[in-house]
């Protein structure tokens, strides 16, 4: 009797410690993504990650023993998956650019609301100088995914469903420019009253509208109305 009452005690400890552990895991995870996002890759260790979870640096070890394996992490479980369900569009809609264009723009959008940091350490990692965000990503990934990207415009280009001049290597930095960076600006414009209207729906709506009918009067204006 007293052994099973030793062991009934402990086995509800068990899950309690595996939740805990769980738990100190994503919530380093979470912390190096706002850091990251914030003051960039380089300039973040893990002991500044595990400061501002609250942990020591002994522990912070104990999940992750470099930042560079922290870092692998975070692109395999948190970077890829979204940036996998973005891209999956233009398999979907691999025989309509302007459908799976859209849904680009619609859903990197979506992508932003969902994930705060997405934006920010996009971004920030595009145009810094150092190049560790790039070398992991093309370490664990290649540029499959990059060149498939270009592939497709290059073919809708052949098939004469978009326009011809359009250079495909800028055209996601263009698609990048109308919905990351003001995803990420319209948290500072909120005091400003002249762009305090602007939030995801309008940023998504301004540029699907530049994507299909330019700067022209668009069909609005050719139908008088």
């Amino acid at each position: 009797m007293p052994s099973e009452t030793i062991q009934s005690a402990r086995r509800p400890g068990r899950p309690a410690k595996q939740a805990a552990s769980k738990d100190q895991r994503e919530r380093l995870l979470d912390i190096a993504l706002e850091l990251f996002a914030r003051q960039g890759v380089a300039d973040t260790t893990l002991s500044a990650i595990a400061r501002k979870a609250g942990m020591t640096p002994a522990m912070a070890h104990y999940y992750f023993k470099t930042r560079e394996q922290l870092f692998d992490v975070l692109i395999d479980e948190r970077i890829m998956p979204a940036r996998t369900d973005i891209e999956a569009i233009f398999k979907e809609h691999a025989a309509d650019p302007m459908r799976a264009l859209t849904l680009f723009v619609e859903r990197l959008v979506a992508t932003h609301v969902r994930l705060p940091w997405f934006g920010a350490l996009w971004i920030r990692e595009m145009i810094s100088d150092n190049d560790i965000f790039k070398q992991h990503m093309r370490k664990r990934f290649g540029a499959e995914q990059q060149a498939a990207k270009f592939d497709a415009v290059r073919r809708w280009q052949r098939e004469g469903k978009l326009n011809p001049q359009i250079e495909p290597a800028l055209l996601f930095v263009s698609l990048l420019g109308l919905t990351t960076l003001p995803m990420v600006a319209v948290r500072r414009w909120q005091g400003d009253p002249l762009v305090a209207h602007i939030d995801a729906q309008v940023i998504a709506r301004h540029a699907v509208a530049l994507l299909t009918q330019g700067v022209g009067p668009g069909l609005a204006g050719a139908q008088g109305i």
